[in-house]
């Protein structure tokens, strides 16, 4: 089959609309991940577990709002919310009590959360977090993962792409501030970490590769770079914006025995809209404290015109609310999860391997001598353009949509027989 005719004959009118946004946009997108050739289809609505484009072209999705929506679109209970609070006004710019509502639940999910700064994104939550490690501890190097994503942030805009060496982007300055180090290879990663001892301030980590390829993190690994920042005075700063409250109510760090002194999240705790959250210990974040602080004493840590708006408090709070009432959530969707893990194994019969945690997977299809994926420079050197292909072919034969290259998200919309036509589709692929 041609698959690039099949979309071009479905998505006529997403074509005429990408053009038109091609006149206004970089690229006709707000997002550099969101463009895929021969373009994007433009979506009209949402629900559920589905997406519908302009055409009328209805796919089950699961990039689910870069990985946020857990209950699936538009749930009823959130929708419900949201519109009462649209009623009372959805930008107030002071203080309100919807922020004390949501604060009161994270607070007694996440136990590291004793204090609370929100923003409007995961870029400006690890943005603020890698300065207030700085201002706490008076040093000025900052540790992260190859392939490690933290949002566009200049301070951690390194080693993100593969080849891990080469930068980024241009207009990016002070990059010797920032030190790469390989996921789950302790005895590599804390040589490095000791050759930077006397100027760091902190490391940065997610305890499941989010963007370098859905890669969960060895617990021993974790701990042991936790113990070398307990030791060397370094902030140890967890990025949970794709992992907190989507495994389970609240972090995945409690259950690896890790006592972070900063955690970031976002995506889940927001409900769909827009939000950022930089928390931690009270003696940490008290540094964000301006008041009666010298400038030298202080981490100027803002927000945003947007930051703790009204309408993102009380969709955080509605998504919170069922998710802490229906548990029954975490085991349907890690189950489903499992499963798609499992079966999609099996149905690539050793060419594949499949990464991931609870509700979350990616295929890799292996080449290059790869049969482990433990880091994102194995993920690296597998089939890419492979992945991209079988995930477009799903777009335009099939009605189901993975963001090309990217993980998979199970959202509590999702059923058993959602996996199982996926697993079909995908065993019967000609990739």
């Amino acid at each position: 089959m041609d698959y690039i005719k099949e979309y071009k004959k479905k998505t006529r009118k997403s074509a005429i609309l990408f053009s038109k946004s091609s006149r206004f946009h970089v690229n006709g997108v707000s997002h550099n991940i969101r463009y895929y050739a021969p373009y994007p289809f433009v979506v009209k609505s949402s629900a559920g577990k589905s997406i519908v484009d302009v055409d009328g072209n209805r796919y089950t999705d699961y990039w689910m709002g870069h990985w946020s929506l857990i209950l699936g679109h538009a749930p009823t209970k959130v929708k419900e919310s949201l519109r009462k609070q649209i009623e009372k006004g959805w930008m107030y710019g002071t203080v309100n009590e919807q922020t004390m509502s949501l604060s009161e639940l994270i607070s007694k999910a996440v136990p590291v959360a004793e204090k609370i700064r929100y923003v409007t994104s995961g870029t400006e939550a690890t943005m603020y977090s890698v300065r207030l490690a700085r201002s706490v501890t008076g040093k000025k190097i900052i540790a992260k993962i190859d392939g490690g994503w933290h949002g566009y942030t200049s301070d951690l805009l390194k080693s993100v792409n593969w080849p891990f060496t080469e930068s980024e982007s241009s207009g990016v300055v002070n990059e010797e501030k920032i030190v790469s180090i390989p996921y789950n290879n302790l005895e590599e990663s804390l040589a490095i970490l000791k050759k930077h001892s006397k100027d760091l301030a902190g490391v940065i980590i997610e305890p499941v590769l989010g963007g370098g390829g859905c890669i969960p993190a060895e617990p021993e690994y974790l701990k042991g770079i936790e113990e070398f920042c307990k030791k060397n005075n370094s902030l140890f700063i967890l990025d949970e914006i794709v992992t907190g409250f989507r495994f389970r109510y609240g972090c995945l760090y409690p259950t690896m025995h890790l006592d972070p002194d900063i955690v970031t999240l976002g995506k889940i705790v927001g409900g769909g809209m827009a939000i950022g959250v930089m928390c931690g210990k009270k003696e940490i974040m008290e540094f964000a404290d301006t008041t009666g602080k010298k400038k030298s004493e202080r981490s100027y840590v803002g927000g945003g015109t947007f930051s703790a708006n009204p309408a993102s408090m009380t969709s955080g709070f509605a998504t919170l609310s069922v998710l802490k009432n229906g548990k029954s959530v975490y085991s349907k969707i890690n189950g489903l999860g499992d499963y798609a893990r499992s079966e999609l194994s099996k149905a690539f019969d050793g060419n594949a391997v499949i990464t991931g945690r609870g509700s979350l997977f990616m295929t890799h299809f292996v080449k290059n001598g790869i049969e482990h994926v433990r880091n994102s420079a194995d993920a690296a050197k597998c089939d890419t353009e492979k992945l991209q292909r079988y995930h477009f072919n799903m777009i335009s034969s099939d009605g189901i949509f993975f963001l090309p290259g990217k993980l998979g998200a199970v959202s509590n919309a999702h059923t058993k027989e959602d996996i199982k036509k996926m697993v079909s589709v995908s065993e019967k692929m000609e990739l």
